[in-house]
C-alpha cells in the first residue's frame, strides 16, 4: 500500500507539473531551473527535519493517544469510519488555526515568511516551507492529536490528504472557471489560495484553509475572488530577484528586523 500510495502522489504531482505547463495560471516572474531548484532544495531540508523530529514525535504522540484512548473522539460513540472521517475533518480545522496565528503572531511569521517571498506560484511553492516553521508547529501538532484523539491511521490519512491538497491548492493550473467555483465551495483551488499570496496585505490575510473551505467561511476570513486572475505574489519587499535567493530564504526568520507582513 505504501508503494501505491507513493506511486499514486509522484503521478499527481507529474499531472500538475504537466498542467502548468500546459494551461498556466499566470504568468512566472522567474522562468527557470534556478527558482524550481531553490524551492525543492528549502523543501528538502524541511522534509529531513520533518523526518528526524516532526514525524516521530507526532507519531508517537498518536500513538499514545490512540492506547490512552485520549481526547474528543474516543468518547464518541460511534462507528470506526465516522470517528475517522471527523478527526481528519478536526485536523483541517486546527490546522486553520495554526495558519492564523502564523499570520498574526509576529515571531510564527517570520518562520512563515520565506514560504510567501515566492515572486511566482506553482506546485514547487507547496513544498517551500522554512525548516524552523515546521519545527515550531510540533508542539501544536501533539496538542491537536491529543485534544482531537487522533490515533495513527487518522493522523496518516490525515497528513497524505493535506500533503495532496497543499500541492494542488499552490499549483498554477487554469482550471475552468465554472468548475473551479463549485469546487471551491469545498476545498481550497489555485485561484483561491493564489489570493492568500498576494502582495496586497488584505488579501493575503484571507483563505487561510488547507483542505475544506467551510473554516474561511465560518470565520469569515474567506476571500473569494475567482473572477480575476492578476494577483500580484510574493511581498513588496521581497520583490527583486536577489531578495530571494536560497540563502536569503533560508536566513529571514533570523534576521533582526520589523516583521509585520507588510
Amino acid at each position: 500500500m505504501r508503494i501505491v500510495g507513493k506511486a499514486l502522489l509522484l503521478g499527481g504531482i507529474a499531472a500538475l507539473l504537466y498542467f502548468e505547463r500546459k494551461y498556466p495560471l499566470r504568468q512566472p516572474v522567474e522562468p527557470g531551473v534556478r527558482r524550481l531548484a531553490r524551492n525543492v532544495a528549502t523543501g528538502a531540508l524541511t522534509a529531513v527535519t520533518v523526518s528526524l523530529f516532526d514525524r516521530p514525535v507526532v507519531a508517537r504522540v498518536s500513538k499514545l493517544t490512540e492506547q490512552r484512548r485520549w481526547g474528543l473522539l474516543p468518547r464518541l460513540r460511534a462507528p470506526a469510519p465516522v470517528k475517522t472521517a471527523l478527526a481528519v475533518a478536526l485536523m483541517d480545522y486546527t490546522l486553520y488555526w495554526w495558519h492564523v496565528l502564523l499570520h498574526r503572531v509576529p515571531v510564527l511569521w517570520r518562520l512563515h515568511e520565506p514560504h510567501h517571498i515566492d515572486r511566482d506560484l506553482d506546485t514547487s511553492t507547496g513544498v517551500r516551507f522554512h525548516f524552523g516553521e515546521f519545527l515550531a508547529s510540533i508542539p501544536w501538532r501533539c496538542a491537536q492529536v491529543i485534544a482531537i484523539g487522533a490515533g495513527p491511521r487518522a493522523l496518516a490519512l490525515w497528513q497524505k490528504l493535506t500533503l495532496a491538497e497543499v500541492l494542488f491548492h499552490h499549483s498554477n493550473v487554469r482550471m475552468p472557471r465554472d468548475l473551479e467555483r463549485a469546487m471551491s465551495r469545498f476545498v481550497v483551488t489555485p485561484r483561491l489560495h493564489g489570493i492568500h499570496h498576494s502582495v496586497v496585505r488584505s488579501e493575503r490575510d484571507s483563505n487561510y484553509s488547507s483542505g475544506l473551505t467551510v473554516w474561511d467561511r465560518l470565520h469569515g476570513t474567506a476571500g473569494v475572488v475567482l473572477g480575476r486572475d492578476d494577483v500580484e505574489i510574493g511581498l513588496l519587499d521581497h520583490s527583486r530577484a536577489e531578495d530571494v535567493t536560497l540563502v536569503k530564504t533560508l536566513a529571514l526568520p533570523f534576521n533582526r528586523r520589523d516583521s509585520t507582513g507588510d
